[in-house]
């Protein structure tokens, strides 16, 4: 569910609330963001011309992007939502996020932290007795803080060579509607050997989120989807986000088409439609649904300091170097963001994240007062990783001016 050089990988190798009733920082929710700029081209020409490049050069389908600066807000659109009707892609609709899923996830996470209903110190095997069982792991060492920052060392099982058989190439045709439990998913990654010891390495794991949903639902009693819901979404209002049903394999509401060559790096690869799939296979690694708009409002509240109380933005913002070609290029990762540092040298924080047909991105300043959202609806480009595509739009729109 990460962002990652096979484009039909869900996760990456190398690139996912407030209280019910107030949030626990003691702020409000965000209000709804001001309205993007009616003549969206004059806006920020500089992405803009990003985004018509990843069309016309990159021969995506169709890329949208919303800027949020203060209380301004543009959306950027080229390309198309449909291959078949060629109707534009638009700011209301919704796409799979993939490993973005993994901030939604960390921030309920680190709230329960601050409750008290968990400690980030709590090992595996308290919350999750016998589940963890696989040749050379010790549950008992693993951390959930370590689960959130990718340091657990557990095998990540969208690497598994069976999954990865049955969700990239062809064989996603024939798999894409099987549907999994989380403990499929965490006994099919710890069937593999762990990376390294607990706390002794950082490598990217989806089998950590996936633990540490179902630790949330053992904290807390209900599924990790009401948490997510009633912390996170409803209180800030992001009407375009859910965490849809195992089953549910249709994307609701106003939504572009998702398209996939299938991991073929040939230009004249055949183009697949795969809108539908079952998005069971990610769970807490990566399987809700957004927008471009409330992207941008969840993170710029998460950044600003809106959803955590300072020791838990502490713990949040608290990153190692990730390994050279092991995620981002120049990044850091935290408890469920990650930094990225542009060569003309601004450090920004965000997520990314991908699933089949979609490629999702923000980042932005830490304050959260600057963010740029960005999505493709297909998961390649022609001729380079898609990760340059969103390269190219943070460096035009935050690298300083001559």
């Amino acid at each position: 569910m990460g962002i990652t050089r096979r484009a039909t990988a869900l996760t990456a190798t190398a690139l996912t609330t407030a209280l019910t009733t107030a949030l626990i920082a003691g702020g409000t929710a965000t209000a709804a963001p001001a309205p993007a700029t009616p003549d969206a081209r004059n806006g920020h020409p500089g992405v803009q011309r990003v985004l018509d490049r990843a069309v016309t050069e990159g021969g995506v389908p169709g890329i949208v992007a919303e800027v949020r600066d203060g209380h301004r807000a543009w959306f950027g659109t080229a390309g198309v939502a449909d291959l078949t009707t060629g109707r534009p892609r638009h700011a209301q609709e919704r796409f799979r996020i993939g490993s973005t899923t993994k901030t939604f996830v960390a921030t309920v996470v680190l709230q329960l932290a601050a409750e008290g209903r968990l400690d980030l110190d709590d090992s595996v095997e308290r919350w999750l007795p016998g589940l963890v069982d696989g040749p050379g792991y010790e549950p008992d060492r693993i951390t959930v803080r370590q689960l959130l920052g990718m340091t657990s060392g557990v095998y990540n099982y969208a690497m598994d060579a069976k999954v990865r058989a049955e969700n990239e190439g062809t064989g996603f045709l024939l798999h894409r509607f099987d549907t999994y439990t989380p403990e499929q998913l965490v006994r099919t990654g710890t069937a593999n050997r762990p990376d390294f010891a607990p706390g002794a390495g950082w490598t990217y794991s989806d089998t950590g989120y996936v633990l540490a949903g179902l630790i949330v639902e053992r904290a807390t009693g209900t599924s990790l989807a009401e948490q997510v819901d009633q912390r996170v979404i409803t209180p800030l209002g992001l009407s375009g986000t859910y965490t849809p049903d195992p089953d549910d394999t249709a994307l609701r509401g106003p939504h572009a088409r998702a398209y996939s060559r299938l991991g073929d790096p040939s230009p004249t690869a055949p183009v697949h439609d795969v809108t539908e799939l079952s998005p069971s296979w990610g769970y807490a690694a990566g399987d809700m649904v957004s927008t471009a708009r409330d992207l941008d409002t969840f993170f710029a509240a998460l950044l600003g300091g809106r959803l955590l109380p300072p020791a838990q933005q502490r713990e949040l913002f608290t990153t190692v170097p990730t390994p050279p070609g092991a995620w981002i290029p120049n990044a850091a990762y935290g408890l469920g963001v990650g930094s990225v540092t542009l060569d003309c040298g601004p450090t920004l924080w965000g997520m990314g994240g991908a699933i089949n047909g979609s490629w999702t991105y923000t980042f932005g300043t830490r304050d959260g007062g600057h963010l740029l959202t960005t999505n493709i609806n297909g998961d390649w480009t022609n001729g380079s990783w898609p990760i340059a595509v969103f390269t190219s739009e943070l460096e035009a729109e935050f690298c300083p001016r001559p």
